[in-house]
């Protein structure tokens, strides 16, 4: 394995090579993005099968039948039982992440992750087995108890595992595996949907226990991470894992800046109480933020209901669920474009970058769909449904390498390790109750403003590349127990948060 040595601000030097150990914690641990990810995926394809819809939505099923003209276009989905189905997941993940704050701390990453994949396991089953919309959403309110469990401890456990030149992208794992479980999902939807009976749809809910099952075999294996092992305690074992996944015998002056950062954490009774002093406001400011702007690029409109979306531009089923395929596919590939330049190029040249492509894209499909989509019937050729599908594409591809990794990879990495767990959970609470808010509206939104909801999401992204420019400091490189030091103490605004 290549091995080397980085210096840290105090001028120490952390030996390391990448070794197998941590690269395959990191992969197990990852899953967790895969079962996320297909939870996002499934819902648009599900949503949109008529045996789904026949079963459990029958209104919308009669108004997706209907083709005289009575019914318009942008409004055929809209319904907030529906949404629901999809937004509880992300409401139980907002009210399950608090929770997982104090487990991720006290029992550490290891043991979060297992309770998140027996909360995927029982969820998915329930799904797949389900006759009533009331176990419907209860099921997704468990899968959602998974999410907040697995989006607390993951991003936490790949940043404590990695060496700190290749944070960045073994942290983008999680990202990548998520890009993957919606191109599976997207996949999965476009056979079952296939099915004449119509009960593909509980195949499209059961495969999510594939990951789930994956997920919790994973954290069975895996060690925990030097960081949370330290804090709670136990310093042998601590210094064993972080020897084990470095693959050096000379771990002590990381060692001893993990044992520093531990001792101060322990000196914390209340992470939730300290997160709000002064000195954190910074990563607190920038954590939240980059949540809200994360959903408010539109990116979960289109994941969510791609199917639905491309159903409501005039494409046949089958070819919504093939176009879901080929955008979820441009997912997967410019997550992997994000993994090779993020500990390269930096996160904020990747943040900025996107910013101005999934501005033009999304202007363009405004403009696109405002001249040929109109209110109660479709002029859409089949040059045109192409391009859309191209610039929708050409934005999912630019958040893939961008907003969609970074959203969860620089909170996760600025954070002081005795606010780290309070600061993983705000993350995740801001997320999920955007993601919920996008989830429950999105729908009611295409009905309202039609071909305009592309254009709100446009004027978010021009806000988001000011702040960007502005706010958002540069964390390639830096070693996470020294982000005060090297980060927010040489920020022009920032430094005036730190303590002399």
């Amino acid at each position: 394995m290549a091995g080397g040595s980085f210096a840290s601000t105090s001028g120490t030097h952390f030996e390391s090579k990448i070794t197998a150990s941590v690269i395959i914690s990191c992969i197990m641990a990852a899953t967790g993005g895969l079962m996320f990810g297909y939870d996002i995926g499934i819902s648009g394809g599900v949503t949109s099968m008529p045996g789904f819809l026949r079963r459990f939505f029958p209104e919308v099923y009669r108004r997706t039948q209907q083709h005289d003209g009575t019914e318009s276009n942008y409004c055929k989905y809209d319904n907030q039982s529906l949404q629901l189905f999809t937004s509880s997941l992300y409401l139980a993940a907002l009210v399950a992440t608090m929770f997982a704050s104090p487990v991720t701390r006290k029992l550490g990453r290891k043991q979060t992750m297992l309770i998140a994949g027996i909360f995927f396991i029982v969820g998915t089953v329930l799904n797949a087995v389900v006759n009533s919309l009331g176990l419907l959403i209860l099921g997704r309110i468990l899968l959602g108890c998974g999410v907040g469990f697995a989006n607390q401890a993951v991003p936490l456990f790949l940043s404590e595992m990695a060496p700190t030149r290749i944070r960045g992208a073994l942290n983008i794992l999680f990202q990548l595996n998520c890009t993957i479980g919606i191109l599976i999902a997207n996949i999965v939807n476009w056979f079952t949907a296939k099915i004449k009976a119509g009960y593909g749809w509980r195949i499209s809910l059961a495969v999510a226990g594939v990951p789930a099952i994956m997920l919790t075999i994973g954290a069975l294996i895996v060690d925990d991470t030097p960081n949370s092992l330290i804090e709670r305690g136990y310093e042998e074992e601590g210094k064993a894992v972080l020897k084990k996944i470095r693959g050096v015998e000379n771990v002590e002056p990381e060692f001893q800046e993990i044992l520093k950062a531990s001792k101060v954490a322990k000196e914390v009774k209340s992470p939730f109480k300290d997160i709000l002093k002064r000195h954190n406001r910074p990563p607190l400011v920038i954590a939240i933020c980059m949540q809200v702007f994360q959903q408010f690029t539109g990116i979960n409109a289109i994941m969510f209901y791609a199917p639905v979306l491309f159903n409501t531009l005039g494409f046949h089923n089958d070819a919504s669920l093939y176009s879901a395929v080929i955008t979820g596919a441009v997912n997967v590939l410019s997550t992997l474009v994000s993994i090779y330049f993020v500990d390269k190029a930096g996160r904020k040249v990747l943040l900025l970058e996107a910013c101005a492509q999934m501005l033009v894209s999304q202007v363009l499909i405004a403009v696109l769909l405002g001249l040929k989509v109109q209110d109660h019937s479709s002029s859409l050729s089949k040059g045109f449904a192409i391009l859309v599908v191209v610039l929708v594409c050409t934005f999912v591809s630019s958040f893939a390498w961008s907003w969609g990794p970074l959203g969860w990879l620089i909170p996760s990495e600025i954070f002081p390790l005795e606010t780290r767990s309070a600061g993983q959970s705000v993350t995740v609470f801001v997320n999920m109750l955007f993601t919920f808010i996008i989830a429950q509206a999105c729908l009611s939104m295409m009905c309202t403003l039609k071909y305009g909801i592309f254009l709100f999401f446009s004027a978010w992204v021009v806000v988001m590349t000011i702040f960007t420019v502005f706010l958002i400091p540069e964390t390639r490189n830096v070693p996470i127990e020294e982000m005060s030091e090297k980060v927010w103490r040489e920020h022009w605004l920032w430094k005036k948060y730190m303590d002399a």
